[in-house]
């Protein structure tokens, strides 16, 4: 497992120095993160967990690991953005974590919106971000990571990306290429966010089906994503914008 030292050195990479917790087993790496937050904890706090009893996905969805054998981690951020932008980082911290597997595990994973980690047809990990507004600002910004090494047998459609790298490694990597990207500038980030994740990105191109958080539907083809990290569709007679909901990947015929 990751130990207090492992995110310190994680850290100093940057290098930054905040406050880090490695727990054995939790919860929630995001829920306990969220803790941490709300008690005034600086921006760049780090924590990591061997295990999750309770790990959360999107949409009230749950996330299985197997213990030990993931990278799990979350980390606080306090961006001066506007709340609605704040999903530019959860497209960001993919994008850079796709990068840090190639460059460190040799597997070419890509980028699925809005969070998954994809490994041809299995998905490998994801990103779960979750925030807290106050008078239309944001307060912080909590970006949890979930990375299978070893795929938990019990999850359909789970893969993982093997021991080739170790966690502190691939932490590490992550992390020096999300602080080079990252600001708390609100100007730029759209843009960079488009140069990071569209290059790893599976869904661009692709005729998908969206639906969306209040149920309706949509198809087109995925062209790109606009300054608040919504899903660019381009269909027969107009583009439309998804902003939050599930994509499905079509197959030709």
């Amino acid at each position: 497992m990751l130990t207090r030292t492992d995110l310190l050195a994680a850290l100093a990479a940057i290098p930054v120095d905040a406050p880090v917790r490695a727990d054995e087993v939790t919860g929630s790496t995001n829920a306990t993160a969220i803790e941490l937050a709300e008690a005034g904890s600086p921006e760049w706090t780090l924590v990591s967990a061997a295990h999750q009893t309770d790990g959360r996905g999107r949409l009230g969805r749950t996330w299985t690991d197997v213990a030990d054998r993931s990278l799990l981690c979350s980390v606080v951020l306090r961006p001066a953005l506007p709340p609605a932008r704040a999903g530019l980082l959860s497209l960001l911290a993919g994008a850079c974590m796709v990068e840090a597997i190639r460059d460190t595990a040799g597997r070419r994973v890509t980028c699925k919106w809005p969070n998954d980690l994809m490994l041809r047809e299995d998905k490998v990990g994801g990103i779960l971000l979750e925030s807290a507004v106050e008078d239309d600002a944001l307060r912080y910004v909590v970006v949890g990571i979930g990375v299978n090494l070893e795929a938990p047998g019990d999850v359909e459609g789970a893969g993982a990306i093997g021991d080739r790298v170790g966690m502190r490694e691939l932490l590490a990597a992550f992390l020096v290429r999300f602080a080079g990207i990252y600001t708390t500038d609100d100007a730029s980030l759209p843009e960079r966010v488009r140069h990071a994740w569209l290059p790893v990105s599976a869904t661009i191109g692709q005729v998908v089906r969206a639906t969306t958080s209040d149920g309706r539907i949509a198809v087109g083809r995925a062209v790109g994503i606009d300054d608040f990290g919504s899903l660019q569709l381009s269909t027969d007679d107009r583009e439309l914008r998804v902003g939050f909901g599930e994509i499905e990947h079509l197959r030709p015929g």
